[in-house]
């Protein structure tokens, strides 16, 4: 279910991963004022290797990097296409003895192994000092905090499974509100083929099968079957007749894609519901960067639907940097500096503002964020309804076993009840 822009990769050891890597206007900052912030001596220089390469994507980094500049530093941005491989280029150069100062990772389980293998420096001191602990969602702390350490700041919450719709093509097809439960999302993707429209715009890539399956596991599953799948993966709650419905439901929405979905980036799914060629898309609030990159606001141009009803889950996502080991104080100072300065209040709702996302902590001010994020932060204060995404339950290799059976059935004529059997073996493995 995360969000790499390519397909999800297996856990593996960190030599593995550097394999992989081989083959392959300034704001007024004063309001955020990091104790780490550089005094004397030299600009502390901090190269950060991210996969934020889209158009709205590459807007947030921006911001990230003004703050940074604001406080003194030197920011060095190195943006490499596709999260997979953002990922083994900066594993690669860490086991290689030249580390960036920090790398993008998502708040998953994802870099358990480099922590594992001594190859973090870990942020106690600025965690301590700023209090995260008082402010970030149990979820993301279970994932940054590894035996009382933390190893990654935080950067965003995102919630991957949005529901996102084209008001214009609503219009056009004669669709007067929003769908409330799947009975009214199917009818609408109806009125949409009827009108000549693609009713599902869908990137062809397994981790976006996967964030459908997970929208309707969600969705209509709810927290407890959710839980008992991807946190217990408990075969009898796999071969349930609740669990099969699930997978009958995210099998049907296959039906109201368009035959260029293969293969497509989801950005330029997205574009699809911007232009009005499309009517609906199941994707993470970071879409919400390529509405506002296109000059369109929630509500006029285009809605979101964070899920069907007032207990539908709230899943947690989002996006870390991680700090290489090193002992060189210059390098210290620029990695101290850049994880204070990222979970700044103004930091968080500056790029938050860009992204699509909402901040990780709740002592901000919101005011000026959009609807759709109005939404999500009203929906945070609510805990009996977040949930971890299924990385954070899931190995890499779990996960990536799933989405290959999700994949293989979304693709193909495979019965329900041998989708089932492949599930739990895929989530049996290690």
């Amino acid at each position: 279910m995360n969000k790499n822009k390519s397909t999800p990769e297996r856990r593996g050891t960190v030599a593995m991963a550097a394999l992989l890597a081989l083959m392959l206007p300034a704001m007024a900052w004063a309001q955020a004022k990091p104790a780490a912030a550089a005094t004397a001596g030299p600009a502390p220089r901090a190269e950060v290797i991210h996969w934020w390469t889209a158009g709205g994507e590459s807007a947030a980094v921006k911001t990230l990097a003004d703050a940074y500049r604001a406080q003194g530093g030197v920011w060095v941005d190195t943006a490499v296409a596709l999260g997979e491989q953002a990922r083994a280029v900066a594993i690669n150069r860490i086991v290689g003895g030249n580390p960036p100062t920090a790398a993008q990772f998502n708040t998953s389980k994802q870099f358990l192994d480099v922590v594992e293998q001594g190859l973090l420096n870990n942020l106690d001191e600025v965690a301590a000092r700023d209090h995260w602990d008082q402010f970030l969602p149990e979820t993301v702390l279970n994932v940054i905090r590894v035996k009382g350490h933390y190893y990654a700041a935080p950067v965003d919450i995102h919630m991957p499974l949005w529901l996102w719709y084209s008001k214009a093509a609503f219009k056009k097809a004669g669709i007067a509100a929003e769908p409330k439960n799947f009975d009214e999302l199917f009818a609408a993707l109806d009125k949409l083929k009827a009108a000549g429209l693609v009713p599902l715009a869908h990137g062809g890539q397994s981790w976006q099968d996967n964030i459908v399956f997970t929208a309707v596991l969600s969705n209509l599953g709810g927290r407890d079957l959710y839980l008992k799948v991807l946190r217990d993966r408990d075969p009898k709650a796999i071969q349930s007749e609740a669990f099969k419905n699930v997978l009958l439901t995210f099998k049907r929405l296959q039906g109201y894609v368009d035959k260029g979905s293969p293969g497509r980036n989801w950005n330029d799914a997205t574009a699809l519901l911007i232009t009005g060629k499309a009517g609906l898309q199941f994707m993470g609030d970071w879409a919400k960067g390529e509405f506002s990159l296109a000059k369109q606001e929630p509500g006029r141009e285009y809605g979101c639907i964070a899920g069907f009803g007032p207990n539908s889950p709230y899943v947690i996502q989002g996006d870390v940097f991680v700090f290489p080991k090193t002992n060189k104080p210059e390098a210290l100072k620029a990695q101290q500096l850049l994880a204070s300065v990222i979970t700044a209040p103004a930091t968080q709702v500056a790029f938050s503002m860009r992204k699509g996302s909402i901040p990780i902590r709740t002592d901000v001010d919101a005011s000026k964020m959009d609807a759709c994020a109005q939404q999500g932060l009203a929906i945070m204060k609510d805990k009996s309804r977040q949930l971890g995404n299924g990385e954070v339950y899931l190995t890499p290799d779990q996960n990536g076993a799933m989405s290959d059976v999700l994949t293989n059935y979304w693709n193909r004529n495979v019965p329900v009840e041998k989708v089932q059997k492949d599930l739990i073996a895929a989530l049996r493995s290690n």
